[in-house]
């Protein structure tokens, strides 16, 4: 599963695994793929710093990124205490009857939210990247399309090549036009941050709009014969996230969660608000049929909803009150209904791909 791009950074297979683990990351990369740590949910520097020298001492000498979520534009002088008062006293009131209507308990004395997503601020997003600059990355990707311009220079600075993804072909021609290396064209059937275009529609037209910039596909890959398909569409790899989630090496807080992800079909997630304030893909439950129906509040804007329900969803998850308990996960999920190391689903990857190419192989008749 090699291409142009895949020996440019030095890898053996063109899958790009990103993920909120340390050990799942190092695990893709050993592997023979390229993995990427999501970087959105450390709030402290140290906290970065220790995952990462973890991680450049578990990757074999292999190569490895960082993932990001910060804005294009610059944003200074706000303050998260700024952002907080800007949450109507309505949308508190909503989450306090919604997580009191499922009986689900207060915190511990003294004990803080453990899920805050504050990475997408422009003061924490950039000591991230103070941090990661440090360390020998190869890929600087942003989950909110092009970096600041100044990111972008720095970035390059250090040979590091520049991902951003993108849900339209146009969305990609803005991020050309920024001077990013490479397209994340990410479909509607992915987990997390997703657009209104499905995989197979947006993977050939990003391609298109972009050459010769290389492309990554995203969304609902799971399976070597859909790595097969993303790259006859032109593809220079693949971006998979969600497949991860249910390796044995991943660090999920619940393992009530990691049974939920098992037992779920393709038709058990939403593309919700509930989460971040934009449109997310994630387990249905109770907790987005509130936030998505007519007679609540409705969600607020990013990044006011990650804010106003960080503390309610440290509280599902601590508690695994069932009913309410999800994660960002994609169609692909369905797929996911075993437990397997990273190495096992490489190698699964692995023979998928090869059975598509010699089925392609023996439809052209050689």
């Amino acid at each position: 599963m090699q291409t142009e791009l895949s020996k440019k950074l030095g890898v053996e297979h063109a899958v790009f695994g990103f993920t909120p683990f340390p050990a799942v990351a190092a695990a893709i990369s050993r592997a023979g793929g390229f993995g990427v740590l999501g970087a959105v949910r450390y709030t402290a520097p140290d906290d970065l710093k220790r995952d990462l020298d973890w991680l450049h001492a578990h990757t074999d000498g292999k190569p490895y990124g960082l993932d990001v979520v910060m804005p294009a534009k610059k944003v200074e002088g706000v303050t998260e205490a700024d952002v907080e008062a800007m949450i109507p006293a309505g949308h508190r009131e909503f989450v306090e009857a919604t997580l009191a209507e499922h009986g689900v308990p207060e915190l511990p004395e003294g004990e803080a939210s453990g899920w805050r997503i504050t990475g997408w601020m422009e003061q924490v997003a950039r000591s991230q990247l103070d941090v990661a600059f440090d360390y020998p990355i190869k890929l600087l990707a942003n989950a909110l399309g092009s970096p600041p311009a100044d990111v972008i220079e720095r970035a390059h600075a250090h040979d590091i090549l520049v991902a951003a993804l993108a849900g339209s072909a146009r969305h990609a021609r803005k991020h050309a036009d920024a001077g990013i290396d490479i397209v994340v064209a990410q479909g509607y059937e992915a987990g997390g941050h997703t657009g209104e275009i499905a995989s197979m529609v947006l993977t050939p037209d990003a391609v298109e709009a972009v050459a010769p910039l290389p492309v990554l596909a995203a969304g609902g890959i799971g399976s070597g014969e859909q790595i097969a398909a993303a790259l006859a569409l032109g593809a220079q790899g693949v971006w998979t996230g969600s497949i991860w989630l249910t390796t044995t090496e991943a660090e999920l807080h619940s393992r009530k969660l990691t049974e939920k992800l098992l037992a779920a079909t393709s038709s058990d997630t939403v593309r919700s608000r509930a989460l971040t304030g934009k449109p997310a893909r994630q387990l249905r439950t109770e907790w987005t049929d509130a936030w998505d129906d007519p007679a609540g509040p409705g969600p607020l804007p990013m990044p006011l909803q990650g804010l106003l329900v960080a503390e309610a969803v440290s509280r599902i998850q601590k508690y695994e009150v069932d009913a309410l308990l999800g994660t960002p996960v994609g169609q692909i999920v369905g797929r996911m209904n075993a437990e397997r190391s990273v190495r096992g689903v490489f190698d699964e990857l692995t023979r998928g791909f090869e059975r598509a190419i010699d089925r392609v192989n023996r439809m052209a008749g050689r």
